[in-house]
């Protein structure tokens, strides 16, 4: 744990946003688990997360930059380093007009909500799919968030980044190595920004779509209790869910952990989960499913820290 006075003061210079030592995880992640980590900072502006970062890789720590922390689980053992929040860094601007192209700048730190919600004022259309979507610009686009056949890949024009020195660059999109619930970035790389190209549209269009998403997300998925949203990725666009419907693990519980009743790819917080019992039942679908179906699921949850 990082007890050195010296740099637990500078942390708290450089940093105007909140900085927090020792702090349990499970009071920010939206699945509600996860023991403490040595520091959590959230940085008020770019040009604080450029001197962290920078201040962090000199002295040798370990770093994570984090959302919203809705696909993340924390062990219970904690996080041996830095978490940076990025909550902080949520501005939106409206870069330029081309034609029908209108190109929109946010902040990582800036939730995918507050972006439909400026596409539907504005008239702006392409972003409808990340309707109900939890989290923010920065973990949208490192995990190329997707739903109902589009993905985050498809309306991004450029992403800003910063590596472990502090030094800013901007990749266009053909240089972007994006996957399938991925981007593919330099070790140790953080997302600052991203700029998206909406196309003019109507409001009353972009506002139906909307509604008629988050009302299929509302029947769908268990939205009563903490979640951390899909738990794996769909192999070979077989839906997960589907695959462990047909293994009967449906309800399925450790601990008050418990694989929804609801959607099988959901893992459910009934009140007092830890993280192990979420490992748990994420270990036993994997062995289950490459058993008696042959398919290897992986994660599509970020799972961090130490037992």
């Amino acid at each position: 744990m990082i007890k050195d006075k010296e740099i637990r003061d500078e942390i708290k210079k450089i940093a105007s946003g909140q900085v927090i030592f020792d702090e349990p995880m499970y009071l920010h992640t939206s699945m509600g688990v996860g023991g403490k980590t040595d520091i959590l900072v959230s940085p008020g502006t770019v040009e604080e997360l450029q001197h962290i970062t920078a201040y962090l890789a000199g002295c040798n720590i370990p770093f994570l930059p984090v959302g919203n922390c809705t696909n993340l689980i924390v062990k219970d053992g904690g996080y041996r380093g830095a978490i940076i929040s990025l909550k902080n860094l949520g501005k939106i601007e409206q870069e330029k007009i081309q034609g029908e192209n209108v190109y929109i700048c946010a902040e990582a730190g800036t939730p995918l909500s507050r972006l439909i919600d400026l596409s539907i004022r504005e008239s702006l259309s392409g972003m409808e799919f990340c309707a109900g979507i939890p989290g923010s610009v920065g973990g949208g686009i490192k995990m190329n968030a997707g739903a109902y056949g589009r993905e985050l890949k498809d309306i991004v024009k450029e992403v800003s980044l910063i590596n472990s020195d502090g030094i800013m660059k901007d990749i266009p999109r053909d240089d972007l190595q994006f996957e399938y619930r991925n981007l593919d970035l330099p070790g140790k790389s953080i997302i600052v920004s991203a700029t998206f190209c909406l196309l003019k549209g109507s409001e009353e269009k972009i506002q139906e779509e909307v509604l008629e998403i988050l009302r299929t997300r509302r029947k769908k998925h268990p939205l009563s209790y903490r979640t951390a949203g899909s738990v794996f990725k769909n192999p070979c666009n077989m839906p997960a869910g589907k695959i462990i419907e047909e293994l009967g693990l449906k309800g399925f519980q450790v601990g008050d952990a418990q694989i929804s009743k609801i959607h099988g790819n959901f893992i459910v917080n009934l009140g007092k989960a830890k993280a192990m019992d979420i490992l748990t039942l994420v270990d036993t679908v994997q062995k289950m499913a490459l058993k008696e179906k042959g398919i290897s699921l992986e994660p599509e949850i970020k799972i961090i820290g130490e037992d």
